[in-house]
């Protein structure tokens, strides 16, 4: 018998509108729904309550414009939190497992963060997996987002980052938000490989869906070897989603998480409220239980309705065949690349957060390192709904840098502090090696350390 923990955290008191699809009752009728099935009373699952992540947890992802208040409210902080009581939780074998069904949701959440964009302020996943490295040591970890839309904002956190492979399966980005998470996304120029996106085509199945899982996900997963595995848990796949257009069921959504096994799963997205999540949560926790749920089916479910075309499954079949060699590959991809690059590698970026209408520009630089993953740095600018205006500059050491890095990194924080009052209105140190992050006020002079 396993164990498994849950939270429940609907947010009362968040809401971007009364009537916006993400809303409280997301999570009202699954927690109503899985006490009446009796699902709370069974031996193998635990409560946790849930609790604030601390501002220092914030710090480790985000560079929060002009600060984690501004950004993070109360319930972020405790969606937040949720995911780290459960990490905990599964970390001191407590529990075999863990869901965490906690909103605000937070996968396009990120790097910076000026506002809300795709509902998200905060990277939920991201923060936790940040935590679980400081706090456990633990370094190889897999993110496997299943949200309809693709998870843009833990894409770029992760972007450069050999030791986290991120996967996401979701709409092809040309039908649906965030527009991205194309094949030829692969991963930073030392971390190739390490992002592996599914655009998958409207209508796709529960056959479908299984189908990558077992010949794409599973043996990327058996390859790579992580120590942990994440599931980023939208469920806007399903059949009745209001916001997107495939044909997932709730025992699919089972199915899928029986075969993955995730150590930790925590909620995303998934807004067809009445009709299909509490089915697609209780499948989940079951399944992720070990409980039985062959009888789980929602009221208007139809088998003719599921079939998978020979056209789609040829596709996915192609799809299964590129990512496994660019995964194959990686190594001497990233080795050239060592070659290729010389001291730097520079991009620029334009970011829209759709739910604040606001627009950003970043100009980007990664500093290369034969001995860790480097360094880097953003120049964002960024005005606001309400006519705020910030230019800021950031700079980021990953936990892993170098000493050599992180001496650079920290004299260019340095220099920053120095001379670049005149053009920016904060400067910001990420230093996530020391676990020491700072933020100043060139207005005032002000330093806020945490």
């Amino acid at each position: 018998m396993r164990r498994t923990g849950v939270i429940f955290f609907p947010a009362f008191d968040w809401a971007i509108s009364p009537t916006h699809p993400e809303r409280e009752e997301r999570l009202l009728y699954t927690r109503d729904q899985i006490f009446e099935e009796g699902i709370m009373d069974l031996p193998q699952i635990k409560e946790y309550k849930p609790r604030l992540a601390d501002q220092k947890d914030i710090a480790r992802v985000h560079f929060c414009v002009p600060n984690i208040a501004t950004q993070a409210s109360e319930a972020h902080l405790v969606s937040a939190g949720s995911a780290l009581v459960i990490a905990d939780a599964v970390m001191n074998k407590e529990v075999d497992n863990g869901f965490s069904i906690a909103r605000p949701p937070g996968h396009h959440a990120m790097t910076v963060a000026h506002g809300n964009r795709g509902f998200c302020n905060i990277n939920n996943e991201a923060i936790m997996v940040e935590y679980l490295r400081k706090k456990y040591g633990i370094r190889k970890i897999a993110i496997v987002d299943t949200d309809v839309h693709h998870g843009d904002g833990t894409q770029e956190i992760f972007y450069n980052d050999p030791d986290v492979l991120f996967i996401s399966f979701h709409q092809d980005g040309r039908t649906l938000y965030p527009g991205t998470g194309f094949v030829d996304e692969a991963g930073g120029p030392y971390a190739l490989g390490s992002t592996i996106n599914i655009p998958l085509r409207p209508d796709t199945t529960d056959e479908g869906i299984l189908t990558i899982l077992n010949h794409l996900i599973i043996p990327l997963l058996g390859m790579f070897k992580p120590e942990l595995i994440v599931n980023s848990a939208g469920q806007d796949n399903h059949y009745s989603d209001p916001l997107a257009n495939m044909r997932f069921t709730a025992r699919g959504y089972a199915e899928l998480n029986r075969k993955l096994s995730p150590d930790i799963a925590v909620l995303e997205g998934g807004y067809s409220v009445e009709t299909a999540l509490p089915y697609i949560n209780m499948g989940i926790l079951m399944a992720m239980a070990g409980i039985d749920y062959s009888n789980l089916r929602e009221p208007d479910y139809d088998s003719r309705k599921f079939r998978e075309s020979p056209a789609n499954m040829d596709y996915i079949k192609n799809l299964i065949t590129f990512q496994l060699h660019n995964f194959e590959q990686r190594a001497e991809k990233i080795a050239e690349n060592r070659s290729r690059y010389g001291s730097e590698f520079r991009e620029q970026r334009q970011v829209f957060y759709d739910t604040d209408y606001i627009s950003e520009n970043q100009s980007r630089r990664l500093k290369m390192c034969r001995d860790c993953q480097g360094w880097h740095s953003i120049d964002s600018a960024a005005r606001h709904r309400n006519g705020e205006y910030y230019h800021v500059f950031c700079i980021s050491i990953p936990i892993y840098a170098c000493a050599k890095c992180q001496q650079e990194a920290q004299k260019a924080f340095q220099d920053m502090q120095k001379n670049g009052s005149s053009t920016y209105d904060y400067i910001y140190l990420q230093d996530k090696a020391n676990d020491l992050y700072v933020s100043l006020n060139t207005a005032n002079g002000r330093e806020e350390v945490i």
